[in-house]
C-alpha cells in the first residue's frame, strides 16, 4: 500500500474530491492511493456528507494513541491461516465493517457479519466470536438475533450441540429476492393512492409512474438473481464465464 497513513493534507484532499461529488475510486486515484483506504476514511468519520478532514484526522491520531498500548495483544496478531498478512487481513475487515454500516447494519452486527464472511469455515460459535472480535457474549447475542431477523446467517447444531452460526451461500441470492418483493407493498400502496387521488390528477400519476417503476426494477432483480444464482456456489478456480450463461443456445 503506497504511503502509509493518511496525512492531513491527504484527507484535505479527501475532503475537497466528496464535495466535488467525486467517487471513491477517481478520489483514491489522484491520491495513488487504494480505493479501500479512501472508503474506509470516509466512511468511520462521518460519511460522505459530513466528512470533515481535520475532525478526521485528530479521530485517526486519538484511536492510534489508544490502540497503541494494547498492541501486540490485539485480534490483529493472531496467527493467520493459508500465510494471510495479520495486518492487511485487520486493515480489509476494518474496510468490509464500514461498508456494511453503510449498507444499514449497526456496527456490532455488520463486525459479526464480516467476521463470519472472511472466515474460512463460514461458521462459528458464539463464544468464538465474541473470542475474536474481543466483546462480551451478549454483544454477540445481540447481534446474531438482529443478524438472524434479517435472515442474513442461520443456526445449526454442531456434534457438540452447540449452536454454530453459519453464512450461507445462499445469503445473497435470498436477500436480493427478498428486497425485491419488499417493493410490492410500495407498488401497491402507490396504486391505491392512484385510485383516491383521481386517475387524472397530477398526484396520482405521478404515484402510477414510480408503481410502475418499482414493478419493472423488482422483475429485473429477481430475473437477474435467479440467472446469477449459480454464481454464489462457484467452486475456487472457476470463473464466472464457466458458471453462468445467458440462457440456452438456440443457434
Amino acid at each position: 500500500m503506497p504511503g502509509g497513513r493518511l496525512t492531513q493534507q491527504e484527507r484535505g484532499q479527501i475532503a475537497l474530491g466528496l464535495a466535488d461529488s467525486l467517487s471513491y475510486a477517481e478520489i483514491a486515484r489522484r491520491l495513488d492511493r487504494p480505493t479501500s483506504t479512501v472508503t474506509r476514511e470516509v466512511m468511520r468519520n462521518g460519511g460522505p456528507t459530513a466528512y470533515r478532514a481535520d475532525l478526521a484526522h485528530r479521530a485517526t491520531e486519538r484511536r492510534a494513541h489508544r490502540r497503541r498500548p494494547a498492541s501486540s495483544r490485539g485480534p490483529e496478531s493472531a496467527p493467520q491461516p493459508h500465510g494471510r498478512d495479520a495486518e492487511v487481513m485487520a486493515e480489509y475487515e476494518e474496510t468490509f465493517t464500514t461498508v456494511l454500516m453503510a449498507s444499514g447494519l449497526n456496527k456490532m452486527s455488520a463486525r459479526v457479519l464480516t467476521c463470519l464472511f472472511t472466515t474460512d469455515a463460514g461458521s462459528l460459535t458464539a463464544s468464538e466470536l465474541a473470542r475474536r472480535l474481543q466483546v462480551s457474549p451478549a454483544s454477540i447475542s445481540k447481534a446474531i438475533a438482529f443478524l438472524e431477523s434479517q435472515s442474513l446467517v442461520r443456526r445449526e447444531r454442531d456434534e457438540r450441540r452447540r449452536d454454530r452460526y453459519v453464512v450461507d451461500n445462499e445469503l445473497f441470492y435470498q436477500a436480493t429476492i427478498a428486497s425485491a418483493r419488499s417493493n410490492d407493498q410500495l407498488v401497491g400502496i402507490a396504486r391505491q393512492g392512484v385510485a383516491i387521488l383521481g386517475p387524472h390528477t397530477q398526484a396520482a400519476a405521478r404515484l402510477e409512474n414510480i408503481a410502475r417503476f418499482l414493478d419493472f426494477i423488482s422483475e429485473s432483480i429477481t430475473r437477474a438473481a435467479e440467472q446469477a444464482r449459480e454464481v454464489l456456489h462457484t467452486k475456487p478456480g472457476t470463473t464466472s464465464n464457466d458458471t453462468v450463461r445467458p440462457g440456452p443456445d438456440h443457434g
